[in-house]
């Protein structure tokens, strides 16, 4: 059993590890890399193995920086099954074809520059049509429910309670007359946050992949992250500005919402417009609301008393652009939630540009700003950004909360592995997450007996 890392490698973006068994190829996760517009170009369209060799992939959550690159994937020539949960496949629908969408207008931006300078055009990374390809190629599988996915291999997802659909892979593996347990834990979600349910718990395996996007920092409670949220509309109301917040179309705008309807019922934010202004957000909220099997008990609850928990008064999803549009001449008090939650494309990019500038507003971070992104750089303090090509100014507030964060923080990651029996766990790998980060939680685990644990550099591979 041979296992190789290929993407999420020190760092959060790219999600992807090929695992070589009986001479079989399946891939963990197939995500797209974000970072520096041309390196990220370059690795996305070059796989570093050949696609039509793959037997299976196994899909953790329709995130995009683990299903983003599927549509590549199957257009260089990947033709077998792509494993997933229910909710994962209808999300990836949604999701895979706005990305689609998005390589075609990235390739169009880039192509009237490179034609100024002489150059010739390039192709977007794949289309529309390419993403609904690829979702031909889904099967899905319900939690707790063993399947073959080659000879040899028997999977099982768990609730990973990262986001909807989620899933913790559990693959049993034969070689000869041995069996031996690999876990990926995809993204693992915290305990007690609102709509779905808490991450499931393994006690037995031999070898672990898993994340440590947080793994040297703790959220606040979800308390905390309520009242910061609480605090941050009140203050900005006073001043008669606009709370922008870049939120990820799938599990943080959710979240936002279902805590900003709590917080209004209550009567504890100012009567004021929220929108959401997303297209995938509004297509990823209906694809929530058909998926209750996920819900937790305080959803399901809200629900049998006929409560949407995801729209209320003054509560208004935008799809059109002329509406979208429309928000730029708002004169009220308003909350803005838009994708994308990195700033790196999407009608967010427009509310910044309209609103940065103006210190009355306030720019609100819900979520992790990856190297290099626009949102890493507000977030981090720049005085002036680039946005769509032009310099502005950073005069707005500049808010962040870590307590609706969908990722597990350090002691939670550090709560999740307590379980594990430590004579039979032989190797822990530790992806999905920076250097610094990584490196950390390697230090928390070997402080709870987890000894063998490797920070693995992308293209690094393991005999197991």
């Amino acid at each position: 059993m041979k296992l190789t890392f290929w993407g999420a490698a020190r760092t959060v973006t790219g999600s992807m590890h090929l695992l070589e068994v009986n001479g079989y190829r399946l891939l963990l996760d197939c995500g797209l890399f974000q970072g520096k517009r041309q390196l990220t170009y370059e690795r996305n369209l070059n796989f570093p193995f050949d696609p039509a060799s793959l037997d299976a992939v196994v899909l953790s959550h329709a995130h995009i920086d683990h299903s983003g690159n599927l549509p590549n994937l199957v257009k260089q020539g990947f033709a077998n099954s792509i494993w997933s949960t229910p909710a994962t496949r209808d999300l990836s629908v949604a999701m895979l074809q706005d990305s689609g969408h998005i390589q075609q207008q990235d390739a169009e931006y880039i192509n009237r520059k490179r034609q100024r300078d002489g150059l010739p055009p390039i192709e977007p990374l794949y289309t529309r049509l390419d993403a609904v390809e690829a979702v031909r190629q889904f099967i899905t599988v319900g939690y707790r429910r063993p399947f073959l996915v080659v000879p040899g291999v028997t999977c099982q997802f768990l609730d990973a309670g990262h986001i909807l659909g989620s899933a913790i892979v559990v693959l049993d593996i034969t070689e000869g007359s041995e069996t031996r347990r690999l876990v990926f834990s995809g993204d693992l979600g915290r305990p007690g946050m609102a709509i779905i349910k808490d991450p499931e718990t393994v006690a037995e395996a031999d070898f672990l992949i898993m994340e440590s996007t947080y793994g040297n920092r703790r959220h606040e409670s979800r308390d905390e992250a309520q009242q910061i949220l609480r605090r941050v509309v009140n203050e900005t109301y006073k001043q008669r500005g606009k709370v922008i917040i870049p939120a990820f179309a799938v599990g943080r705008t959710q979240e936002l919402v279902y805590n900003l309807h709590v917080l209004s019922e209550a009567q504890k934010i100012p009567v004021m417009d929220i929108f959401v202004d997303s297209p995938l957000a509004v297509d990823v909220t209906e694809i929530f609301r058909t998926h209750p099997e996920c819900y937790d008990s305080e959803t399901l609850a809200l629900m049998e008393h006929r409560r949407d928990p995801f729209g209320f008064r003054r509560m208004r999803y935008i799809r059109d652009v002329e509406d979208s549009k429309s928000l730029n001449f708002l004169r009220d008090s308003a909350v803005i939630i838009s994708a994308s939650g990195m700033c790196e494309s999407g009608r967010i990019l427009h509310h910044l540009k309209n609103n940065i500038e103006d210190s009355n507003n306030t720019v609100l971070f819900s979520g992790f700003q990856a190297e290099h992104t626009l949102g890493r750089r507000i977030r981090d303090g720049n005085q002036r950004v680039r946005i769509f090509g032009e310099q502005y100014d950073v005069r707005a507030n500049v808010e962040a909360i870590n307590g609706y964060s969908a990722h597990a923080d350090s002691e939670e990651l550090l709560d999740w592995v307590r379980p594990f029996d430590r004579e039979r766990l032989q190797k822990v790998f530790l992806v999905h997450g920076e250097l610094e980060s990584a490196t950390a939680l390697s230090g928390q685990l070997y402080r709870l007996d987890v000894r063998n644990v490797e920070i693995p550099e992308r293209g690094q591979s393991f005999d197991l």
